[in-house]
């Protein structure tokens, strides 16, 4: 069996460009091939620790636009534009309080947020985790918005896919180049938020 390689070329350039971590391209090969993050744009980032995919967000907004980070962990960043990093847990936030932040709804919401791994019913707790990043997307878009989250291929893969055209007009599944080639992981993304759905 191949030595799994940890140090590869994406974590060396990630050295090299002043990322804080080899993420940061899973984003940017996101971005060039979905467009998910507008110039100016609001963007919410649920995962968000150590920062990288932040970094990468201030760029593409510029200094115009505002990023909302949330992760368990703290982060501390310097950015070239209005951001906030709120450390929670995403089960308990209040989208009000997240578009009171950003000074309205969110053009994008995005999420690498991964279960801790333990080797067994690590896809269905991925599974878990995108319901709730569909359930304050669903609160925080504005119509029209767009969303990327970070799944891991498994047993609920396709119900994840179906709930998320629940929501979105256009729904496609994509795996970075990025991404290791031994990772289960995959990327969801959406585009065309249809809107919230009415409570019954």
């Amino acid at each position: 069996m191949a030595r799994r390689v940890t140090q590869d070329r994406y974590f060396k350039r990630a050295k090299e460009d002043g990322y804080l971590a080899r993420s940061a391209y899973k984003l940017k090969q996101l971005q060039d091939r979905f467009d998910l993050v507008p110039n100016a744009g609001r963007v919410l980032d649920l995962g968000c620790a150590p920062g990288s995919w932040m970094q990468v967000e201030a760029e593409l907004v510029g200094q115009s636009g505002v990023i909302v980070g949330v992760d368990l962990k703290a982060v501390n960043l310097k950015l070239g534009c209005e951001f906030h990093a709120i450390a929670a847990d995403i089960n308990d936030l209040d989208p009000g309080h997240l578009k009171e932040l950003a000074g309205g709804t969110f053009d994008t919401v995005l999420s690498d947020l991964a279960p801790n791994t333990t080797g067994h019913g690590d896809d269905l707790r991925s599974a878990h985790l995108c319901r709730a990043v569909l359930g304050i997307a669903e609160h925080t878009l504005r119509p029209g918005g767009r969303l990327g989250m970070k799944i891991f291929d498994g047993a609920e893969f396709q119900d994840i896919l179906k709930e998320t055209r629940v929501l979105f007009q256009q729904v496609k599944s994509y795996k970075p180049d990025a991404t290791r080639d031994v990772s289960r992981e995959t990327y969801i993304v959406a585009r065309n938020f249809r809107g919230a759905r009415l409570m019954p």
